[in-house]
């Protein structure tokens, strides 16, 4: 190839380079990032605490479902050990029993005897008790296969609830897990805020709160709220009270932390009266009763899937354990979408289903 022809193609390559080559990426302009509004930042954060709240309570569920089954595991044990130590002593009696017969199978006919009697009432008398010893040996054996059933059954038994015990402790790991994740992206996003957006969110927050608050109060849902607790409603409220400023843990039931349901469980358990661990459960399990009707011990539950709880404090405050990074406190009974209230210390069940009972929403 000549060399003029050689600078040609030379050329032409370095200015098909220039063409083809893509521009850097700083050379792209980027559009400017819209800030997002106090109002939707508020709503993502309250989202992700739902759903922390939520998955604290499938793991409360969850736990205490284990802490049954450990109950009903040590229970099936102690008994299968009692009826082992039963079935030993039945084996012991049973053999006995074939010993016996082995050495009197050479004995004559209890019939011949009676016949070969000088004395016929003695012999019936002796008639009565081999009798009574037949029935004795019947009733080993009857004891023995009775005992060996049962050890069976028992045994069955407590395979099935050791079964189900290391189900539940792996849904107790993956349900905590997902707490995890949940307040991992709780913290996410407050870590991507800045301290002004973050002063900005608390005061969005609250005069949303207040605004719920004084709709409720209007509205009258309230009644006339001048009842007084019931000596089991005060000893609950008490306990409450005595938490104030402790902080919340999720999946917590005190002495030191607490979470929302942690907090009214135990507050009723030192009231005297044993109530459901979840706030789920709380909703379904307890007597329901109107807003109307609150009276200061009251349970009331919040969100759709009664995720929340706290205990009524009266004049339109609850005493409750609000969230991660939160301490327990006094709060407007608004703060969070009301579903219900219910009645630990009242008489009768909770309805299935009951238009009454229709989820009051209000607050953020």
């Amino acid at each position: 190839m000549s060399g003029r022809l050689l600078r040609l193609v030379c050329t032409a390559a370095v200015v098909a380079g220039t063409v083809l080559a893509p521009l850097p990426a700083a050379a792209v302009p980027e559009p400017e990032p819209r800030e997002r509004s106090v109002a939707d930042l508020l709503t993502d954060l309250q989202r992700l605490y739902r759903e922390a709240e939520k998955a604290t309570e499938t793991y409360n569920a969850t736990e205490e479902k284990l802490r049954l089954k450990r109950a009903e595991l040590t229970r099936l044990d102690s008994a299968l050990t009692e009826a082992r130590l039963s079935l030993h002593d039945s084996r012991g009696a049973a053999g006995r029993l074939a010993r016996q017969q082995y050495q009197n199978s050479t004995d004559i006919s209890p019939y011949v005897r009676l016949l070969l009697a000088r004395d016929p009432q003695h012999a019936l008398d002796q008639g009565h008790v081999i009798g009574q010893l037949a029935k004795e040996r019947a009733d080993t054996v009857g004891r023995l296969t009775g005992t060996e059933h049962r050890a069976d059954e028992l045994a069955r038994r407590a395979r099935g609830a050791l079964d189900d015990q290391l189900t539940l402790a792996a849904r107790q790991k993956k349900d905590r897990d997902d707490v995890r994740d949940r307040l991992d992206d709780v913290a996410g996003l407050l870590a991507s805020l800045t301290a002004e957006q973050l002063t900005r969110l608390a005061e969005f927050e609250e005069q949303g709160v207040q605004k719920a608050q004084q709709e409720l109060t209007a509205s009258g849902a309230l009644g006339d709220d001048d009842r007084e607790p019931s000596r089991e409603g005060e000893k609950a409220l008490e306990y409450a009270r005595r938490q104030l400023g402790k902080p919340y843990e999720w999946g917590a039931e005190g002495p030191k932390t607490y979470d929302c349901s942690g907090l009214t469980s135990q507050a009723w358990a030192h009231a005297g009266t044993a109530i459901p661990r979840t706030s789920q459960e709380q909703w379904a399990r307890l007597p329901r009763i109107d807003l109307e009707d609150l009276r200061p011990g009251d349970l009331v539950i919040y969100f759709p899937e009664a995720t929340h709880v706290a205990i009524y404090l009266g004049q339109g405050e609850v005493i409750e354990a609000p969230r991660t990074g939160e301490k327990i406190k006094v709060s407007p009974i608004a703060s969070h979408p009301l579903l219900g209230a219910v009645r630990p210390d009242e008489a009768g069940q909770a309805p299935a289903t009951d238009a009454r009972y229709a989820p009051v929403f209000s607050g953020s």
